[in-house]
């Protein structure tokens, strides 16, 4: 079996507001959990609970997310400056 090789170049990663992006996550997944929480007993009784944990699952992995990508936008906002630095 051969191995498989690109015939063209990977595109430019997208840049965005990617914190925003997280952040908007974060809240619907939190929102999400909020929402089923008084259908607890439903959920329950129906064998989905694990709908509810997926949504608190999801809020604390955002958190985390929010975390890395700002720290991640503050190191390439520091490696930047440098550049501008020396430009001057």
């Amino acid at each position: 079996m051969a191995k498989w090789t690109p015939k063209h170049e990977a595109p430019e990663p997208l840049e965005g507001p990617v914190v925003a992006t997280i952040t908007g996550g974060t809240i619907v997944w939190f929102v999400l959990f909020l929402v089923q929480l008084p259908f607890y007993g439903w959920f329950d009784d129906h064998g989905h609970l694990w709908w509810l944990w997926t949504c608190l699952a999801g809020g604390g992995l955002g958190l985390i997310g929010i975390w890395y990508v700002r720290r991640r936008d503050a190191a390439i906002k520091r490696s930047a400056e440098p550049t501008a630095v020396s430009a001057k």
